[in-house]
């Protein structure tokens, strides 16, 4: 029998809160947030959310702290991760969170806009990038269709 191991986790979502950059004592970037993904329901029934912990290392951090704020949407790949500890009363604990290996960009070039001069357009990883880090698509890159709500998803 082979051995098998599997880690892979993707989710879709809008972060809960303004991203933070942080360095660790060494001088490392390290990102931690939370990520709003609505479960499945029923037609009709209320909708309810998961806050799924993630926590981004060097560039990945440096690039969501930068282009994503509190309520963007982002698409995060990366592997579940379970932090053991026992607190001060003695009691074990357990948290899981989601270390990113990849981040993907979902808003629309309307939605990513921000005030302060934050990200205009969308990210396009077939195209070239300009000083901006956005740009145009190259020609053969994929097209994408812009859906106008939520509702219009399968799930």
């Amino acid at each position: 029998m082979a051995n098998f191991n599997f880690n892979r986790v993707i989710i879709g979502g809008r972060l809960t809160a303004e991203p933070e950059l942080k360095q660790t004592t060494s001088g490392i970037p390290v990102l931690s947030f939370s990520v709003a993904v609505n479960r499945r329901a029923a037609k009709g029934a209320e909708r309810v959310a998961d806050f799924i912990n993630c926590r981004a290392w060097r560039e990945r951090a440096e690039l969501i702290a930068r282009y994503f704020h509190k309520g963007s949407s982002i698409c995060v790949v990366g592997t579940l991760q379970q932090n053991n500890w026992t607190d001060q009363q003695g009691v074990k604990r357990t948290t899981y969170e989601v270390v990113v290996d990849e981040v993907n960009f979902v808003d629309s070039a309307s939605e990513s806009r921000t005030a302060t001069g934050g990200a205009q357009g969308s990210y396009n990883p077939y195209a070239t990038p300009d000083q901006s880090g956005f740009s145009a698509p190259e020609e053969g890159a994929p097209k994408f269709e812009e859906m106008v709500n939520d509702d219009d998803l399968p799930f």
